[in-house]
């Protein structure tokens, strides 16, 4: 079973299929799909996209919607019914995961200040968590700069409100820019930790290819697998993160080498 994966992301603004389809004919057999304008949730967008998973014989382990921008508005904002009204829209991806065989569904929440209290978004993260539920997907809180999720104290205060049923996605750039230690969200959050986003980085950039800076991935590897972690590590990268796509690809094959011990 493939650990490893990368995001569609690390192509944009490449459209998503086509993004998918550098992935795929790079012999990537894990990638997260990155969606990114409501036309891509028709069933004929859908159908490409499952005609190239099966045709490369591809993983879709996770999702990240394009309304990341406007969850603060969507979802957790003052205004209730807009929150009820919305649904509907996540609820056409969670059909979209469960075509594609996806499991881990990512939201990056509210920005900070925020317009609800912390108790209002919680109720509301836990009905994201149930509808989620019914379809059987893991809906997951990131770990996002400036949003109320860039804190591991927040992170888990979410963990300590929701209970069992909550979920994060850790994201190690997202961690180093809001001046976050990794191992503080593996050394609280444990098993709650569902997904990750992995990246380096060096003096003058939180976002690199990884292999190429300063990151300790053997060190890591080593407290995930101590946490009993045996989810999917994503290469997420920024497209101005490197100068040639083959730096991915490198990166792919070094950190898969490492990952054979853990």
């Amino acid at each position: 079973m493939e650990r490893l994966g990368i995001s569609s992301a690390c192509y944009y603004p490449l459209t998503t299929e086509e993004s998918f389809m550098k992935a795929c004919k790079a012999e990537i057999k894990c990638i997260e799909l990155f969606f990114n304008s409501p036309s891509e949730l028709s069933d004929e967008f859908i159908s490409n996209i499952k005609t190239m998973q099966n045709e490369f014989g591809v993983s879709i382990p996770s999702v990240h919607p394009f309304m990341s921008f406007a969850e603060s508005f969507f979802l957790f904002s003052s205004y209730e019914r807009r929150f009820f009204d919305i649904l509907d829209l996540y609820k056409r991806f969670f059909e979209i995961m469960n075509e594609l065989k996806s499991d881990i569904f990512i939201i990056h929440g509210s920005k900070i200040p925020g317009s609800i209290s912390d108790e209002k978004y919680f109720e509301r993260f836990a009905k994201l968590i149930e509808i989620g539920k019914s379809f059987n997907i893991q809906v997951c809180q990131e770990n996002v700069v400036d949003y109320r999720s860039q804190s591991v104290d927040y992170i888990e205060m979410m963990k300590n409100y929701i209970g069992s049923d909550f979920g994060m996605v850790l994201d190690i750039k997202q961690a180093r820019r809001a001046t976050q230690n990794p191992d503080d969200f593996i050394n609280r959050l444990g098993n709650y930790i569902k997904h990750v986003h992995i990246s380096d980085y060096n003096e003058s950039s939180t976002c690199i290819p990884p292999m190429e800076g300063h990151f300790d991935f053997i060190q890591f590897f080593n407290s995930m697998k101590n946490i009993g972690y045996t989810g999917k590590y994503i290469i997420e990268l920024y497209n101005h993160s490197y100068t040639n796509e083959e730096q991915i690809y490198e990166s792919y094959k070094k950190i898969n080498k490492l990952l054979i011990d853990y």
